[in-house]
């Protein structure tokens, strides 16, 4: 797989990264996304890496700590063949538990930073995210504060999540930001028009997109409510309930019909939009087919015409229903 800068410190990724969030079940909430299979996970792991796709995206959130596990299993003996991405600030307490707080404070990000280290089995993680900006502490601090991991060595570059141009601005303003991670796919393209596409891009740092898929619309494979399990947390997000829920669907098979024409499937055209775009997908899956799919999508080609029609379908500023959940489990 061609690979490519991320941001303008040194970084060099796939074209496209692998979400694991889905690989690990949710002590307060049970699986994410479907039953989780640990042996199929580390399968889809090795074989991404056999595709040249090393590029794993986790958060210390995601168990909690379970799958920072899970990752160190899958890397086990190939560490230095890996880029590792995590993140901390959904608060987790001495016992284990998350409190849904953000906590961006610095003492709360050295624990962080030496849980997950230990979790994750190595000495060092590529791409240390804060997961979350925390209203009660300035950006600026939080930023400072894992500075110092950078320097350090504990970690290699740094990253933020879900944030404005203006966080940006004051974060990169404070140290190096390598990379932004927003939510963003054809189902959500705010970041066109809120400033962060085009700051990003004219700062030299990376775009990364988490839930590419839409949260899985996009992959056709969902056509009734019933498609989706009774215990998979999407069935509270307002995207795939009522009318909106078939709105959706009929917007994806117009989709599925361009990818007809070029024999993809529209999952295929939705992530190589994005990189065409300059923007790294970081789609999820916990499926060895789903893993060679999506990193097939790396070699298609998109037309100017065939980018006009996609974005025709979906345009910026479409209603495809809100992508919030009374959890905060959107990455």
């Amino acid at each position: 797989m061609k690979t490519r800068k991320l941001g303008s410190q040194g970084l060099e990724i796939p074209m496209i990264g692998l979400g694991c969030m889905g690989m690990s079940s949710f002590a307060s909430t049970g699986d994410i996304y479907g039953k989780a299979d640990e042996k199929e996970s580390i399968a889809t792991i090795h074989r991404s890496l056999a595709l040249g796709g090393n590029f794993l995206d986790t958060a210390d959130l995601y168990g909690p700590f379970e799958n920072e596990k899970l990752i160190a299993k899958a890397i086990k003996g190939k560490r230095n063949e890996f880029i590792i991405a995590s993140k901390f600030g959904f608060e987790i307490d001495a016992s284990g538990q998350v409190t849904w707080r953000i906590n961006g404070r610095p003492d709360y990000i050295q624990k962080s930073i030496e849980r997950s280290l230990k979790n994750l089995d190595t000495d060092v993680i590529d791409l240390y995210y804060m997961h979350r900006p925390d209203p009660n502490v300035p950006i600026e601090e939080t930023v400072g504060a894992m500075a110092e991991l950078v320097k350090a060595g504990k970690v290699r570059y740094l990253g933020i999540s879900e944030v404005s141009a203006e966080q940006i601005k004051k974060a990169h303003a404070t140290f190096p930001i390598t990379a932004v991670q927003n939510e963003i796919s054809l189902f959500g393209r705010e970041v066109e028009t809120n400033g962060v596409y085009e700051l990003t891009q004219a700062q030299g740092i990376g775009l990364v997109a988490y839930s590419p898929l839409g949260r899985g619309f996009i992959t056709g494979q969902i056509k009734s409510p019933d498609d989706i399990p009774a215990d998979d947390f999407r069935r509270l997000i307002p995207r795939f309930q009522g009318e909106q829920f078939y709105k959706n669907v009929a917007l994806v098979r117009e989709l599925e019909q361009i990818g007809l024409e070029k024999q993809v499937t529209p999952s295929q055209l939705a992530l190589a939009w994005l990189i065409q775009k300059n923007i790294v997908p970081i789609p999820g899956t916990k499926k060895v087919r789903y893993v060679e799919q999506n990193i097939a999508a790396t070699e298609i080609l998109l037309t100017p015409e065939e980018i006009q029609r996609i974005e025709a379908i979906l345009p910026v500023g479409l209603d495809t229903g809100s992508r919030d959940v009374s959890i905060p489990l959107q990455s």
